[in-house]
């Protein structure tokens, strides 16, 4: 029945609700939102030299500089500046690695879409909600962090 792949559907589809109601509301309070994704995944679109730097996994902010947040039901769109580039990624949803909300220590951490269809036994899938404290982060924005604080070990 690959009850692990359902589930890990159902849970990206969460962060396709948040990320749609930002594009359209905006984000309320003090979210923000931590998304890491695996370069190398298919439908990936980032620039070379992001992929230079980032060869296997990239953290992005969500909060304060972001444009055109663009949402569909395979992925999202989103532009933000490195080193004061604006540079233009997609990131299709089974790309995604982790995805956190530290304002209200709320996470989820993903399979890799090819591991996640190949049927791993349920201590394989994953384990959500993750929480973390969040404080270590307060007041950047636009750059790119390790998520290894908000991991379960």
């Amino acid at each position: 029945m690959r009850y692990q792949e359902k589930l890990e559907i159902s849970l990206r589809g969460v962060v396709r609700l948040a990320l749609e109601e930002i594009a359209e509301h905006g984000l309320p309070g003090e979210h923000h939102f931590y998304i890491t994704f695996n370069t190398n995944a298919p439908g990936v679109h980032i620039s070379d030299v992001l992929r230079a730097q980032y060869a296997d996994e990239m953290t992005i902010v969500l909060q304060h500089q972001f444009w055109g947040l663009e949402v569909d039901e395979h992925g999202f769109a989103v532009t933000l500046s490195f080193n004061q580039v604006s540079e233009r990624l997609e990131v299709p949803y089974e790309a995604m690695v982790a995805f956190l909300d530290p304002s209200v220590n709320f996470g989820l951490q993903f399979q890799s879409g090819q591991a996640a269809n190949a049927g791993e036994g349920p201590d394989d899938a994953i384990s959500a909600p993750q929480e973390g404290d969040g404080d270590e982060d307060e007041g950047k924005t636009g750059e790119i962090v390790a998520l290894d604080n908000f991991r379960k070990k």
